[in-house]
C-alpha cells in the first residue's frame, strides 16, 4: 500500500517491532483485501481497498492498489508502483515507490499467517498500519485473532479504521 514519506499524524506504536517471520515472496504475491488501517491522507474516504502484488522480471514487485471513493460502489481510484526487497535477513522489508525511484518508502510485513491468509504491514514510524486478508470478509475467528496479534505487537487498535467491502453473492 502507498506510504507517505513525510507524513505527520498520530503514532499508534512508539516501539515498532521488527518483522516476526520470514516472508516467502512467491507466497505473498497476489491479491490482498484491506481489513483495517490507520487512517491516512492518501486513502481518506477509500472503501473496498485491495492490493495486488506481482513479480517482475528484474526481481522487483509491481504494486497495484485499488479503492472505491466514498463507498463500496464509488468511483475507482488506482495507484500503481514498484517494490524491491530491502535486503533484511527475513525478506520481510521492502522499499516501495509510487512516484519513481527518488521517493522510496518503507513497507514491513510485521507478521503473517502461517498460510499467508493474513498479514500485518507497517513501517518504522508507527504512524501507518494495514491489516490485510486474502478474503474481503474474514471470519470472526480470524478477525479476533488478527486484532489480538496487532495489540500484542504494541499497536493501538482503537486507531484502526475498518474497511468496508461489497457483499459477495
Amino acid at each position: 500500500l502507498v506510504i507517505a514519506a513525510c507524513a505527520g499524524g498520530p503514532v499508534g506504536n512508539r516501539d515498532v517491532p521488527e518483522p516476526a517471520k520470514p516472508v516467502e515472496l512467491t507466497r505473498y504475491l497476489g491479491r490482498w483485501y484491506e481489513f483495517a488501517r490507520y487512517e491516512n491522507g492518501f486513502e481518506r474516504g477509500c472503501e473496498a481497498v485491495t492490493a495486488e502484488y506481482a513479480a517482475l522480471p528484474d526481481g522487483e514487485v509491481s504494486v497495484k492498489n485499488t479503492c472505491r471513493q466514498a463507498s463500496v460502489r464509488g468511483p475507482i481510484k488506482v495507484a500503481e508502483g514498484r517494490a524491491r526487497p530491502a535486503g533484511d535477513h527475513l525478506g520481510a522489508k521492502f522499499k516501495v515507490s509510487f512516484f519513481g525511484p527518488a521517493l522510496l518508502t518503507n513497507y514491513w510485513v510485521l507478521d503473517r499467517g502461517e498460510n499467508y491468509e493474513w498479514a500485518i504491514v507497517g513501517e518504522g514510524s508507527g504512524r501507518f498500519l494495514w491489516l490485510l486478508t486474502r478474503e474481503p470478509r474474514p471470519s470472526q475467528a480470524e478477525r479476533i485473532a488478527l486484532l489480538a496479534r496487532v495489540e500484542a505487537l504494541g499497536y493501538d487498535t482503537d486507531m484502526l479504521r475498518y474497511t468496508q467491502h461489497m457483499a459477495t453473492p
